[in-house]
């Protein structure tokens, strides 16, 4: 199912989500405290997707006057960099959000976690288990078939114990030993078949150094951390619905009084022309497919942020795709939809052109300059206006210029009249080709002095051309993206790898473009519309003064599908 439903006007409608917390407040639930949590694993960089459960988790604590807590699930030391925690802070604070001093790790636990671990082997709820980890797995079962019961499942306590305590000490190697929960090896519910819990690792946590080699499941490890900080309504992804029991047992060995975490589950987000699992975009990255995390092309919140797209534009298309209860795939137009709004809204109107070609006014006064008034931004009667430099050579679009036009070309032909946006009604009345290539390098025409734009004139024509004067333009590298998949769901062909979808015009750069001289005072967050082209933005990594690097957000309208599909 394809989600490209455009945003309705008018009062938005409570979420399935929403109408629980209300509920729960209506009765008093937990003192009517509302207290909720995005716990990402510092395993890679945030992408679109995890934009969608920080608008939850944070917006409903906004919205009900309640808590948010940021916990990094650092429970596997292998595949965690600091790295990753530093640019996860950042990406949520870009989006407007903050944890103020509610900063939490799952590594904060771990004491408690090996204590309640300790219990439930005292208790009989737990034991050590001698087999590799393959075998476990074949002893599950399946969903119609119970499974088998380990031959250390009935281990004394006192063995276990000591075991478990010579397994952090480092006694074992890894894989020869984990702690199993002693649940129901008959349940239908095959997360509740006795589960791993504990497993040594003998690497390194980025906080708590060598002071663990042994080091809790994810699944032993979340619940109880949204137990520990008090959360009341843990938001997760629906995929860890079939969690949910589990997660219920171990609480109720943990647990004292009515308090529990609530958990509700809801759809993550899938976009077409996208993969979203962290392993492939790694994969990208590492083979060299992509030049980086921050890649303009990545979903990855850094790329959609160098981009150009905005905060506002991300948190208006979830708002628009909404929560619910069941998987969709979502247009990945709807976001360029939602870009493109915000963008119309506050992006100053400037002059690019990115593929020049010489225009000279043989009738305009050699050596006359002049500076025209423009519009910043007509959608905001704020945004005030600039002057651009005009004079008699100029640069204009190659495509803007077609020698032997068809009758519905409305742009410049000899013979035929346009505007000059800002400026004057034009005429072409000769051009210049390179004899040995037949290129266009030089079109020549004539302004009509009495229609500058403003003037009050009359005269009508039917095309307008944006355009710089050469004499005062900038140059700069300018960046084309587009979708970097050819295919509306790149990961779903069982038989084709993912990769085979990658597109080849993903990326156009062009070096020779000349910019209105204004743009050489972009700053990196500024955002800006080339007349007729697209939303720009400077590069925040390769641009630097002198060697200025734009990149295309999105194009003024949806384009996709010329020669792509």
């Amino acid at each position: 199912m394809t989600n490209n439903a455009q945003p309705e006007e008018g009062k938005r409608s409570l979420n399935f989500i929403e109408q629980f917390v209300e509920e729960d407040l209506a009765n008093g639930k937990n003192d009517g405290r509302i207290h909720t949590r995005f716990p990402p694993e510092p395993n890679g960089y945030l992408h679109i997707g995890h934009a969608k459960a920080i608008c939850l988790d944070f917006g409903i604590a906004e919205r009900y006057n309640g808590k948010c807590n940021l916990r990094f699930d650092d429970t596997n030391p292998s595949k965690e960099e600091v790295e990753y925690i530093d640019s996860i802070k950042a990406d949520i604070h870009w989006l407007g959000f903050d944890w103020e001093d509610r900063e939490f790790y799952a590594s904060d636990y771990f004491g408690k976690l090996y204590d309640f671990a300790t219990e439930l082997i005292k208790r009989g709820l737990a034991y050590i288990d001698d087999q590799p980890a393959s075998l476990i797995s074949e002893q599950k079962g399946t969903p119609n078939k119970p499974g088998i019961e380990s031959p250390y499942r009935n281990r004394s306590v006192e063995e276990s114990l000591d075991l478990f305590r010579r397994m952090n000490e480092g006694e074992f190697e890894e894989g020869s030993r984990v702690l199993r929960a002693k649940v129901d090896m008959t349940s239908s519910n095959m997360h509740k078949r006795d589960p791993i819990i504990y497993r040594i690792m003998k690497c390194a946590h980025h906080r708590t150094g060598d002071t663990w080699k042994v080091y809790p499941m994810y699944d032993f490890a979340h619940g109880q951390s949204d137990y520990f900080e008090g959360v009341t309504h843990s938001l997760c992804t629906l995929e860890f619905e079939v969690h949910r029991p589990l997660y219920d047992w171990f609480i109720d060995q943990l647990k004292e009084g009515d308090y529990r975490p609530r958990q509700i589950e809801f759809n993550r987000l899938n976009l077409t022309y996208t993969v979203m699992s962290k392993r492939k975009l790694l994969q990208l990255v590492q083979t060299g497919q992509v030049l980086g995390w921050d890649d303009p092309r990545m979903p990855s919140l850094s790329g959609l942020r160098r981009r150009g797209y905005t905060p506002a534009s991300i948190r208006n298309f979830v708002d628009m795709i909404g929560y619910t209860k069941y998987e969709a795939m979502n247009d990945v137009g709807l976001l360029e939809f939602a870009v493109r709004e915000d963008l119309n809204k506050t992006a100053t109107r400037v002059m690019g052109v990115l593929r020049p070609l010489k225009l000279i006014l043989t009738n305009y006064p050699e050596g006359q300059e002049e500076q025209l008034e423009t519009v910043n931004n007509p959608e905001d009667e704020n945004a005030g206006t600039r002057l651009l430099p005009f004079g008699r050579e100029l640069y204009i679009e190659q495509d803007d210029f077609m020698e032997d036009a068809p009758k519905k070309f409305f742009r410049l032909s000899p013979g035929n009249e346009v505007r000059l946006k800002s400026a004057y009604i034009i005429k072409c009345e000769d051009f210049v080709k390179d004899p040995k290539t037949g290129e266009i390098t030089e079109v020549h025409c004539t302004y009509d002095p009495l229609t500058k734009s403003g003037s009050g004139e009359s005269r009508k024509v039917k095309g307008t051309l944006h355009w710089v004067s050469a004499k005062h333009a900038i140059d700069a590298e300018v960046r084309l993206y587009d979708r970097l998949f050819v295919d509306e769901e790149p990961d779903g062909h069982k038989d084709k790898d993912f990769t085979e979808f990658l597109n080849p015009e993903s990326l156009e750069r062009l070096s020779n473009c000349k910019l209105e001289p204004s743009l050489a005072n972009a700053k990196v967050e500024d955002r800006f519309q080339f007349t007729r082209l697209g939303y720009f933005c400077l590069d925040s990594k390769d641009s630097k003064p002198g060697n200025l690097v734009f990149n295309r957000t999105v194009p003024l309208k949806d384009s996709w599908g010329k020669g792509n599909r």
